[in-house]
């Protein structure tokens, strides 16, 4: 059996705007939610840049069996000028009482929070493309006022 590599690709930290979240009740008894990006930084040893503030945000689903189904996308201008867009997926859910703790802001350890991506990223032709034609997976830790996502290549 070939079994995949994971490599350390990137991290990304999102910050967001201070303030209550955006939800709004949905079809099929659900809980739409939203927040916008306000800056973030992208370090790591295949991209460095930045996120460009104001360029996308969240749109998680509340689903009621707790888990929440994050559809989050936003732009990335690597050191090198290049844009790079992210469309991020995933899946989070916790302990009813750690999902308390985080709803109010509070710090959670990332060990209580089942946190994980499917991401996929857009960009033209160069440097970055080897992005778009690699499966990527990643991590998340969720903080009160940013999210950190590691992503790995899979190789």
């Amino acid at each position: 059996m070939n079994v995949p590599q994971l490599d350390f690709a990137f991290r990304v930290r999102l910050d967001f705007p201070p303030g209550p979240r955006i939800r709004f009740p949905v079809r099929g008894g659900e809980t739409r939610g939203f927040v916008s990006v306000a800056r973030g930084d992208v370090t790591g040893p295949r991209l460095e840049g930045e996120v460009i503030s104001g360029s996308g945000g969240d749109w998680p689903v509340f689903r009621s069996d707790g888990v929440v189904a994050f559809d989050a996308r936003y732009l990335i201008r690597a050191k090198d000028g290049v844009i790079i867009q992210v469309f991020n997926r995933g899946y989070a859910h916790a302990p009813t009482d750690v999902q308390a703790r985080i709803n109010r802001g509070e710090p959670v350890d990332p060990s209580e929070n089942y946190f994980r991506l499917s991401p996929m990223f857009e960009t033209g032709t160069g440097p970055h493309d080897w992005m778009t034609r690699s499966v990527f997976v990643g991590y998340g830790e969720k903080h009160p006022d940013h999210s950190l996502f590691d992503f790995f290549v899979v190789n």
